[in-house]
């Protein structure tokens, strides 16, 4: 399946703090169903990398899209790019 990732700029503090566990609620969810295959904030608290496994661009956009943190504007940006993963740890 098709690996994308989206690196999200993070917008107004309050607005994320507020949909903070929603947010985290729908990563697992992801996690658990497939669709996620990491995530995690930049050390700088700047933004995020969000690694999902779609079936193809829409569907990782709608993935991004469906997030708590883009429904409630949490966001100031987000770039989404399929990523062809060459080297991992990972299975």
């Amino acid at each position: 399946m098709p690996t994308f990732m989206a690196i999200i700029t993070y917008g107004d503090r309050a607005v994320r703090d507020a949909a903070r566990p929603r947010h985290r609620e729908y990563l697992q969810h992801l996690l658990d169903t497939g669709k996620l295959h990491e995530s995690g904030p930049f050390t700088d608290d700047s933004g995020a990398a969000i690694v999902y496994r779609a079936a193809d661009e829409a569907e990782a956009q709608a993935l991004l899209d469906n997030d708590p943190y883009s429904q409630a504007g949490a966001l100031a940006g987000a770039r989404l790019v399929e990523w062809n993963i060459l080297f991992s740890s990972k299975t």
